[in-house]
């Protein structure tokens, strides 16, 4: 009898924790990563077995989903808006200049999302997928791990002009990148930071084809790159065509997440202007980038508080948005 009364109690319990985090969240208190411990348990374990799986099937995609987390975030807070395919009502962010031709991992997402609905339908948002893939992309490739917030919801619509607005891009000057992280919250060490997000990756040609051949609009490549490193690039991005040829954004370990990507900028090896500015534009951001490449570990540690405080950007909670079933459409679509 008492045994019996014990295991009542003790489900009572559980089932009052799992209705004050539900409550919680539906009150807007906050992103907890707790949030599925009783609604869907398994929800983290199923999202890093399939991101395990793209991975061993090809590496590239660990960058390609964080990426698609941080484009997220940039536009709208982040609600899973990158994820929405154009319809009737919208105009998707993957027709935007950042994402066109080159956002990838959509399917991996897909995946992912199809296996949640299996174990527990409309629990899971999109936007906290792309949250956990990048952890777990991070992870794979030899980075930081790190325990994510949970209890995004997914927007209702996409903001094509944000994307192309609020993103920061590859020609970008250092006050704009600056003013771009600002508006998101995000401080000028948030900004050296994330920005090591590129020891992993691949930049299209198109990207950085003006430090090759018209930097500063004169006809002369940009003074800032290595000039061997230069003549190497040039190889396969000429002055025209290639726009797709892809590059290494850290040519030493291009696909380990490690500090690399800052020793690289200290010798004026960086692919990208945007990336190369944070070293040689401002004295704060190269002592930055001096200290982490000196110390791995100082960079990871910065990491994690930097993508966790990018994670908390104007995310959807209690009744706004929704969880949706399919991640690329509106459910009364």
């Amino acid at each position: 009898m008492a045994s019996r009364f014990l295991l009542s109690l003790l489900l009572s319990l559980i089932a009052l924790s799992r209705f004050s985090t539900v409550t919680a969240y539906n009150q807007g208190v906050g992103l907890s990563p707790q949030f599925y411990d009783y609604i869907c348990p398994k929800a983290q374990e199923i999202v890093r077995n399939v991101v395990a799986q793209a991975y061993a099937k090809d590496p590239r995609i660990a960058a390609s989903l964080l990426r698609l987390h941080f484009h997220d975030c940039f536009v709208k807070g982040c609600d899973a808006s990158i994820l929405l395919d154009s319809s009737g009502t919208i105009v998707s962010e993957k027709r935007s200049n950042p994402n066109r031709d080159s956002a990838r991992g959509f399917e991996v997402i897909d995946q992912i999302k199809s296996a949640l609905e299996m174990q527990c339908p409309s629990i899971v948002s999109c936007a906290d997928i792309l949250a956990i893939s990048a952890r777990d992309s991070v992870v794979l490739a030899g980075g930081p791990n790190w325990v994510v917030p949970l209890g995004r919801r997914d927007s209702l619509g996409a903001s094509v002009q944000g994307s192309n607005n609020d993103i920061p891009a590859p020609n970008n000057t250092l006050p704009t990148i600056v003013t771009k992280f600002k508006r998101q919250g995000l401080d000028v060490l948030d900004l050296v930071t994330l920005s090591g997000s590129h020891t992993i990756g691949n930049s299209r040609c198109t990207s950085f084809r003006q430090r090759l051949y018209n930097q500063t609009g004169n006809g002369q490549p940009d003074l800032t790159l290595d000039q061997s490193y230069a003549s190497q690039l040039r190889a396969n991005c000429p002055q025209s065509g290639g726009d797709q040829n892809l590059f290494h954004l850290d040519p030493v370990t291009p696909f380990k997440f490690d500090n690399q990507y800052y020793k690289n900028l200290i010798v004026h090896k960086a692919l990208l202007s945007s990336d190369e500015v944070l070293f040689t534009m401002s004295k704060d951001t190269m002592q930055i980038v001096e200290r982490f490449a000196n110390d791995q570990g100082s960079f990871f540690e910065n990491y994690v508080k930097s993508i966790v405080k990018m994670g908390n950007i104007s995310p959807l909670t209690g009744s706004n948005g929704e969880i949706r079933k399919i991640c690329r459409r509106v459910n009364h679509n």
